[in-house]
Order: C-alpha cells, then structure tokens, then sequence
C-alpha cells in the first residue's frame, strides 16, 4: 500500500494509480452532503435548476458537522454511513463526481459507477470526527441552511487523513 498527498483538483491525475488500502492526505475543496441534502439536490437536478456547486471533478463528504464552537472552525466531522447515499450516487458519479469521503462499503451500483467513471471512494476513520476536524481550515455553508448539520458546507481540507475505500479499477478494502 502507498502513501499519497493529493490536492482534490488533481484527482483525475491520480485516479488510475490510486489503489484499494493506499494512505491518502487530501487537501483542497470538498462539499459535505447527506441524506437529506442528497435528495435536494436530485429535485434541482430533476427539475433543471443549478446545483449550489459544479459535480465536475468534485469531492463530497459524507459528513454532518457538529456546531462550532467559539474560536473554531468547524465542530466535530467525522464521516456517516456512505450507504444511505447509494441511491444517490450513481447517477452523481456519471455527472461528473470525482470522489466520495465516508464510511462503510458500497452497493454493487456503485461499485460499478466508480468504476464507469474512473472516480474514487475514499473512507475516513468513522468515531474520529474530532480528529478530522483538525485538517479543516475553514468552512462555508453554500446551500440548504435550513437542514442544520446536514446543510451543504464546503470545506477546506489539509492533509485529511483518508484510505482509498475502493479505487477506479473496482478493488476495495471490503471485498478481498
């Protein structure tokens, strides 16, 4: 297994390489999303209106910070269960979704649309939410304030500690 430093916008370049159990640090924009955000988002994209950011080449983090507290940038963000987000994320991925941050294994379909779509799933340590905190630099809410945690936030990631869950080939950590 290697180790990688990785900016998220150059993701595309690494996506080949990138294999099942590899380290990565991950550093640049990612989008937090869950459950309800997800279904939001399916509603603008069905009815043909902008989504509050550009799927291409993105990264989402499956993730619903807690409240910040005084002086911080964001509260606990560990990942949830990536799961509850299969539904979903096909049809992202074939819009243009590079990579997905969360816990747990994946449904075959998306298992298959990774692959479609040379992306990535990266997994993050689930219960370390105060760990993962610390390799955000700042954060934003963009979209659905009135969701509270599960608002869509973008995120400034440095180093972000993560493990490639399944790669572009299809070889995953769940699966060997």
């Amino acid at each position: 297994m290697a180790k990688y430093s990785i900016n998220i916008n150059e993701l595309a370049e690494y996506a080949d390489t990138l294999r099942a159990g590899d380290e990565v640090l991950l550093s640049g924009i990612a989008y937090t999303s869950r459950d309800a955000a997800h279904k939001r988002i399916f509603s603008l994209l069905d009815s043909g209106e902008a989504l509050p950011f550009d799927l291409k080449g993105a990264c989402i983090y499956f993730a619903g910070p807690t409240p910040t507290p005084p002086g911080a940038v964001i509260g606990s963000c560990g990942p949830t269960t990536s799961g509850r987000m299969d539904v979903y994320s096909p049809r992202l991925l074939d819009l243009g979704l590079a990579a997905m941050i969360g816990k747990g294994d994946r449904s075959k379909a998306v298992y298959e649309a990774i692959v479609r779509n040379k992306a990535v799933y990266f997994c993050a340590v689930g219960g370390a939410g105060a760990l993962c905190s610390k390799h955000i630099v700042s954060c934003r809410e963009i979209a659905f304030g009135d969701l509270g945690c599960e608002s869509v936030k973008e995120l400034r990631l440095a180093d972000f500690p993560v493990f490639v869950g399944i790669d572009s080939k299809g070889g995953s950590l769940f699966r060997r």
